[in-house]
């Protein structure tokens, strides 16, 4: 699958739903999908959880998790994937959750660490990136990402 349409064609001939949980690219998983006429076939809807507050409130993301290893970690995107199919009620959940810059990179968390998450019928994928470019790029290089997460997991369904 090459094309949001594509995953779009793969959710629906697989009769699967899909919601977006986004940090780092706000809103943009979420537009490639309301782009395409017909997606609300497929895609439900999203959250844009920028605050650690709300990703604990509408994501169901632990608060030790956040504390112990931050909104950009493994765990945070895990957790927001799963969070996301639960509360949305999907069959599967993309997330995002990174550091687009220019500035809040860390040596240990430097800009362009971005943690990419999908959520499939019970089965969770992360992905760490290392992107480089500006803060658009960075953010749009995400959404390319983690949408070639989701279609690699509706390929193995």
């Amino acid at each position: 699958m090459n094309t949001i349409t594509d995953i779009i064609d793969a959710l629906r001939a697989q009769s699967l739903t899909v919601s977006t949980a986004e940090s780092c690219t706000g809103g943009l998983a979420a537009s490639a999908f309301v782009d395409i006429a017909g997606a609300s076939d497929v895609y439900m809807g999203g959250f844009v959880t920028y605050s650690n507050e709300l990703k604990e409130k509408c994501l169901g993301v632990s608060g030790e998790t956040l504390r112990l290893y931050g909104a950009v970690s493994e765990q945070t995107a895990r957790e927001m994937a799963a969070g996301c199919a639960l509360k949305a009620g999907t069959d599967a959940a993309i997330a995002t959750t990174g550091i687009a810059g220019p500035g809040g990179g860390t040596k240990e968390k430097p800009v362009g660490l971005v943690y990419i998450s999908c959520a499939l019928s019970g089965r969770i994928e992360v992905r760490e990136l290392h992107l480089n470019g500006d803060r658009t790029e960075i953010r749009k290089a995400a959404v390319r990402e983690v949408l070639s997460l989701l279609s690699d997991m509706l390929s193995e369904a």
